[in-house]
Formats: structure tokens, C-alpha cells, sequence
């Protein structure tokens, strides 16, 4: 079997190049990678639970809180525990965090742009990874 033929390495390679054209975008807003994705998770929704920021990562809590941990002390968001459920923390964009939303609204045509991708493929493309992702974490 050769390593070109292996659709995990298709997968590897093309990860590691979208993560790679992603870094000097993000390294002007200040933001690592995963850190990006939980701030697009707070965009998203504000005011969610680290299990909720969890879950649409499909992250566990061990990876995430470091992540949430330089957030904050970067000021780009809050944790504090929830009043209703004291074992909950509940996460918060601040004001910086909020207002880096606007300074990262080119990122995703820039990425879109660089792949290359009519709106056709990009839709097949994202169908096809979650359906990989599915099948592959449901067995």
C-alpha cells in the first residue's frame, strides 16, 4: 500500500496545509488555531458552558481548559461559575473578545479563496468530512 493512496494521509496532508494558510491570518488577530475555534464557538452563541464549547469541538475538557485559560488572561473572554449549577462555568466573550469578531470576518474568504473551491465542492467537500467524521466515531 503506498502512502498516496491512504485517505488518511489525503486527510493528514490537507489538514495540516488549511491549519498552515490559516497561521499568519490568525497570528494578526493574535490567536492560535484551536483558539480561533472557540472563539468562533462564542461568536456563535455567547454565554455558553465549557461542556457546550466541548461538544461543538468535540473536545474533552483536558484540552480545552488550557485553551480557555489563555483566552482570559489574552481578556478575550470570561469564566465564572453559573448560579443555578455551581459545578457548570458559564463563558463569556468581554468587549475585546466580541470586538475581535470584526477583525476576523476576512478569515474565512481568505481560506475559501485559497482552496480554490466552487461553492459546489465546498458544500460536497463539508458533507463528505462529516460523514467520514460520523462514521468513523460512531464505530
Amino acid at each position: 500500500m503506498l502512502l498516496q493512496d491512504q485517505l488518511c494521509f489525503a486527510l493528514y496532508a490537507a489538514s495540516r496545509a488549511v491549519t498552515a494558510r490559516y497561521r499568519p491570518l490568525l497570528d494578526a488577530l493574535g490567536l492560535t488555531y484551536p483558539q480561533y475555534l472557540v472563539m468562533l464557538v462564542l461568536w456563535e452563541r455567547d454565554a455558553v458552558s465549557v461542556r457546550e464549547v466541548g461538544a461543538a469541538l468535540q473536545l474533552e475538557s483536558s484540552t480545552l481548559s488550557p485553551l480557555l485559560k489563555r483566552l482570559e488572561a489574552s481578556g478575550l473572554l470570561s469564566r465564572e461559575r453559573r448560579a443555578d449549577d455551581e459545578r457548570s462555568v458559564a463563558i463569556r466573550l468581554t468587549e475585546a473578545g466580541a470586538a475581535l469578531r470584526e477583525r476576523a470576518r476576512a478569515v474565512p474568504c481568505a481560506i475559501g479563496d485559497a482552496m480554490g473551491l466552487t461553492a459546489e465542492q465546498d458544500t460536497a467537500a463539508k458533507e463528505l468530512l462529516r460523514l467520514v467524521t460520523a462514521n468513523v466515531s460512531t464505530g
